[in-house]
């Protein structure tokens, strides 16, 4: 076999995370936190990819994001920093597909607590790994007002919705998930199969035209957005795409109540509580 061959053969993978500090939010209990914990959540990501001989890339706000979120506001002056810098996360996990055949993303406040290495678990050929979960927004909309539930552009209520309309106006048999891409693993053959930037223009027109559309009630309109997660599902489902999830081990959410199972190895700080994680790394020697 030629060395050419013998190098082909040879599987390459990166652990990526990025924090923005978007400089419109000048106080922000998370922003706060974040800042407090930095070093600590850097080490954390640093540490695991080391423990498995993984590059680690770490993104931040630098000349390489200006120039993504110029280009973006020019393009798309409706769409928010908040979500630009949710899609410049899609932009990089594709970015970085091109030199490596595997990619793991973990948002900047997913905190590994395993010594197990992702890619020996999961066989990224078979599809995207990444968490979906619909429980609560398959309820009935009108059941979930009468109960006193409140919902933003923001929640998995509404990128449900979202997503679930976006089927119905394309004619496309699709059932309806809630993406959550605060972790992905996926291979390079998988996100282009994905393709997920394909007609991007075309697909944020489409959201705009849902949004102005008063053809749906304002309960259900109020809910349209432009978040990358409600896009995921759309591209995904929509091309019958397979994927794997990702279970409550390799993405523990901790936002409601602070608790870290044994069993959690990617734990998802959702309420920025990085105060209780590090007791707890601390605690069992992590």
């Amino acid at each position: 076999m030629a060395m050419k061959d013998i190098w082909l053969l040879v599987v390459s993978r990166v652990i990526f995370s990025l924090y923005i500090d978007i400089k419109t939010v000048s106080h922000h209990e998370s922003k706060v936190q974040f800042n407090k914990h930095y070093d600590w959540l850097l080490n954390t990501h640093k540490n695991y990819a080391l423990k498995h001989n993984i590059e680690y890339r770490h993104y931040v706000y630098d000349d390489e994001y200006v120039t993504y979120r110029d280009w973006f506001l020019k393009e798309y002056p409706e769409i928010s920093e908040y979500n630009i810098v949710n899609f410049y996360k899609i932009h990089l996990l594709y970015k970085l597909s091109k030199e490596y055949n595997e990619i793991l993303y973990l948002d900047f406040d997913v905190i590994p607590v395993t010594n197990i290495n992702f890619f020996d678990e999961w066989d990224l050929s078979k599809g995207i790994a990444i968490m979906s979960g619909t429980a609560e927004a398959q309820k009935q909309i009108n059941e979930l007002d009468t109960l006193g539930y409140k919902h933003n552009v923001r929640s998995p209520f509404a990128k449900y919705w979202n997503a679930k309309i976006m089927f119905t106006e394309k004619d496309i048999n699709a059932k309806s998930e809630v993406f959550n891409t605060g972790i992905i693993g996926a291979s390079r053959d998988r996100l282009n199969e994905l393709d997920y930037f394909n007609q991007f223009k075309e697909t944020l027109e489409f959201m705009t035209d849902l949004i102005n559309d008063d053809f749906y009630p304002d309960s259900i309109r109020c809910l349209f957005g432009y978040d990358n997660e409600t896009i995921f599902a759309y591209k995904l489902l929509g091309q019958k795409l397979p994927f794997q999830q990702l279970d409550n081990g390799w993405h523990h959410f901790m936002d409601k109540w602070d608790y870290i199972p044994n069993s959690a190895k990617f734990v998802h700080c959702i309420n920025k509580n990085f105060d209780y994680v590090r007791g707890w790394c601390e605690k069992n020697n992590i």
